[in-house]
């Protein structure tokens, strides 16, 4: 694909679009770095160090690029959920570098990624989004894939 042509597919593509490929990019290199980070060391160290490594990178984000405000002034809700939020991503964190020690990396990974089914599921049931067919479809390929994957001797 010529340069002019393949700058002006990305220019086209909605933001969501590239910053969620983004974060697929990095969450691979992230269950690759934990796998191999785990190797040899209690999985709850492991994610504690890897939580005090994101704060000390994000707060400074947040400070210096001028967007850092009182949480506290924000309404009670967002903190809620926010703090809800918090404390899913620790589970999820918490039950994943356990399950990286003693799993292979290619299985886990599968497994984790059955939570995309789990939110399409809960979106419809508690946001009221409502999948096409086509949708409904995917998921069920996701899901189809999931237990494929995951259960391969």
């Amino acid at each position: 694909m010529p340069v002019q042509a393949s700058e002006a597919f990305v220019q086209n593509l909605p933001q969501w679009l590239i910053w969620a490929g983004l974060s697929a990019v990095f969450a691979a290199l992230t269950a690759l770095f934990a796998k191999v980070g785990v190797k040899g060391v209690d999985s709850d160290l492991a994610m504690a160090i890897r939580t005090l490594v994101v704060a000390a990178v994000i707060l400074p984000l947040v400070v210096v690029t001028g967007k850092w405000s009182n949480p506290l002034l924000l309404p009670g809700r967002t903190q809620l959920f926010l703090v809800l939020s918090a404390l899913a991503t620790g589970a999820s964190w918490l039950f994943y570098f356990r399950a990286l020690q003693s799993g292979e990396l290619a299985k886990v990974a599968v497994v984790d990624k059955f939570s995309v089914v789990l939110v399409i599921v809960l979106a419809y049931l508690l946001l009221g989004e409502r999948p096409s067919l086509r949708e409904w479809s995917g998921i069920g390929l996701v899901l189809a894939g999931v237990i494929v994957l995951a259960t391969k001797k």
